[in-house]
């Protein structure tokens, strides 16, 4: 099986969300901070179909489970 390595830019492509980093850098900043207690996936800024992307990814450890850590990383410290 090939891996990948995508960046933040193409998961917020993938999430259907704007991707230019000063979208993402917005993005951030307004949910920013997650409770510690949340799970990413649970975050009731997702949609349905993004929430399920994230939890489907996260579960099988699958080649967006990187980058979905970062941006977990990030909207929990707001960096």
């Amino acid at each position: 099986m090939e891996s990948h390595t995508h960046s933040i830019t193409h998961l917020f492509a993938q999430l259907g969300l704007p991707s230019e980093t000063s979208d993402i850098e917005a993005f951030i900043e307004a949910h920013a901070p997650l409770a510690h207690e949340l799970k990413l996936a649970d975050a009731p800024f997702w949609t349905a179909a993004q929430a399920g992307f994230l939890k489907s990814e996260l579960d099988e450890d699958a080649d967006w489970s990187a980058v979905i850590d970062t941006l977990d990383a990030r909207l929990r410290h707001g960096i």
